[in-house]
């Protein structure tokens, strides 16, 4: 759960954070909503469609833009969120000024969204004082310079430990992890290209077990990449970049048009994690065992490609593991496979089979050697219990080689029948990173 105040968002599902502009001048939006009731009526708007936020923002960032008037921004936003508040309404302030996070929390607000990611340590006392949830945003130097010649040398890599960093801080100041959401900022102090490099690896901010936020409605690269020059009308396009980012690993979803967002999320495919290993590999020198055995879990790997409807968004690294619960065999290479997938439970069991006998699975001694194992660890929205499949799997908890590896992808997992990851309950298969 992401705690945001008396509201509380569970982190399996999308939730969609609905974008009020309340400024003369944002990029796409900039004075339709700029009274008091025009705004308050804006959002009523985008909950009925489906917002489960709504993100208040007095002062626009966009690239190139100045600083405002803190008394300005007050202005523009306080009683918006009173109101909004006062109709029991999950209200986000978004600022990169302390004064106006304070008069807006006063006033109701649940969120602190900072685009300057908590730098100010005026900003986190702030935090500190009340019970908001918080969002951590990337942004290479200010509004008003950052688009000017953005270089990284590892744009991803960059963004996730900034984010990481500044997470622990702040954890470090006494706020509880469960208030943190990130966001790596597409879009600020980023070419268009190094965005699309951030927004197609949602999954790596994803690893580091908070929420990650997806804010790309009506972005410049989307422009750039879908060759839509009007910012108002990527509207579809960046609703099908929100579904990308959310299957990557994003749960919060920021966007100007809730409704065909909304439309988008139809078409999420519920996450699988499958838990592969291997300890038989057929090599001509037995130094060459452990690369054998990575080369057939990769060839399973491979394979996973073909299945319908699917699609690979994250491998965790290979773990060697002690054998578990049969004991007289070879150690094993195992790995975990996150898998957005619109097959149902039973059918995809066919497939990987299917992968499994391909590669010469042979089954003569229960939990015995073989040369490719896939389990269905948990399908998300399915919890199955029959002779044929049983989701979540229900050693899964008992396995250090499952557990250690799904931990690297998501370590605050949470399975399809509510249990939490956790390797308090491990007994078998002692598992170790491979270098």
């Amino acid at each position: 759960m992401w705690k945001c105040g008396s509201f509380e968002f569970d982190e399996r599902m999308p939730v969609v954070m609905g974008i009020l502009n309340v400024t003369p001048d944002s990029f796409s939006d900039g004075g339709l909503h700029a009274s008091v009731q025009q705004a308050v009526s804006h959002a009523r708007t985008m909950m009925d469609e489906g917002a489960h936020i709504i993100d208040v923002g007095g002062e626009s960032t966009r690239p190139g833009s100045t600083e405002v008037n803190l008394d300005e921004e007050l202005a523009r936003t306080v009683e918006v969120v009173r109101q909004l508040a006062s109709e029991g309404i999950c209200v986000s302030i978004d600022t990169r000024h302390a004064e106006v996070a304070r008069a807006c929390v006063e006033a109701g607000a649940s969120i602190i969204n900072d685009v300057s990611g908590f730098r100010d340590p005026t900003m986190v006392e702030v935090a500190k004082a009340c019970d908001a949830g918080l969002v951590v945003m990337h942004m290479k130097g200010e509004p008003k310079t950052m688009q000017e010649n953005p270089t990284y040398d590892d744009v991803v890599g960059e963004v996730r430990d900034y984010l990481r960093d500044q997470a622990a801080m702040l954890e470090a100041a006494g706020i509880a992890h469960n208030r943190i959401c990130i966001d790596p900022g597409p879009g600020f102090g980023k070419t268009f290209s190094q965005t699309l490099e951030v927004v197609r690896n949602f999954h790596e901010y994803a690893r580091l077990g908070y929420p990650v936020m997806c804010a790309v409605s009506r972005k410049g690269f989307i422009g750039w990449a879908y060759h839509i020059d009007v910012a108002a009308d990527r509207d579809e396009a960046s609703a099908a970049e929100a579904l990308m980012g959310c299957e990557l690993g994003a749960t919060i979803l920021r966007v100007h048009n809730v409704k065909a967002t909304c439309e988008a999320l139809k078409e999420l495919r519920p996450l699988v994690v499958l838990g592969l290993g291997c300890n038989v590999a057929l090599v001509a020198n037995e130094g060459e065992e452990q690369e054998g055995k990575i080369a057939l879990l990769n060839q399973a790997i491979s394979q996973m490609c073909s299945i319908p409807d699917s699609q690979i968004v994250d491998i965790s690294s290979f773990y060697g593991s002690e054998p578990a619960y049969y004991e007289d065999q070879d150690e094993f290479v195992n790995a975990i496979v996150l898998l957005r997938c619109g097959v149902p439970p039973k059918e995809l069991l066919n497939y990987l089979h299917a992968i499994e006998n391909s590669l010469g699975r042979v089954r003569e001694i229960e939990n015995g050697p073989r040369t490719c194992d896939i389990d269905i660890e948990d399908y998300q929205m399915y919890v199955v219990n029959t002779d044929v499949l049983t989701v979540p799997h229900p050693r899964v908890l008992e396995r250090d080689f499952v557990v250690k590896p799904l931990m690297e992808l998501r370590p605050n997992f949470v399975f399809a029948d509510g249990t939490v990851l956790t390797d308090e309950h491990v007994e078998y298969g002692k598992a170790w990173k491979l270098q």
